[in-house]
């Protein structure tokens, strides 16, 4: 930690052995800027944090479909999945199926998603 004061510390959330994950952490660590990492495997994921996160930025945009565990879902499944409540139970049941990494500040703002220019963008305004 570069100080003690209660700055502005982002906390990023997702899943340890995630390539996405670790192209972010190297990012941030490469930048010297503070963060800290919840790993939903290991942390695990309420579902009132989960309902902050759908509420600011939609269960669709939450919901990775192009993943290994969305295209192992059963077909059947993966229909169900068409509103708020069905990907909610989902994402609580299978957290590896949230996009990621999820970089969020102590003031609620929140980036889904890793790309060096979104980063510095974000980290930039927060600073």
């Amino acid at each position: 930690m570069a100080n003690s004061t209660q700055k502005n510390t982002l906390k990023m959330y997702g899943i340890k052995n995630c390539d996405t994950i670790k192209k972010a952490r190297r990012y941030l660590e490469s930048h010297e800027v503070d963060y800290q990492f919840h790993d939903y495997r290991v942390d695990g994921l309420d579902a009132a944090l989960l309902q902050t996160f759908i509420d600011k930025l939609g269960y669709d945009a939450l919901l990775n479909t192009r993943g290994t565990t969305w295209r192992k879902l059963p077909e059947a499944q993966r229909d169900s999945i068409d509103n708020a409540d069905a990907a909610r139970q989902l994402m609580l049941e299978q957290p590896a199926i949230i996009k990621r990494p999820l970089l969020c500040d102590a003031s609620g703002s929140m980036l889904l998603g890793f790309s060096e220019a979104t980063y510095q963008q974000f980290i930039q305004e927060k600073s």
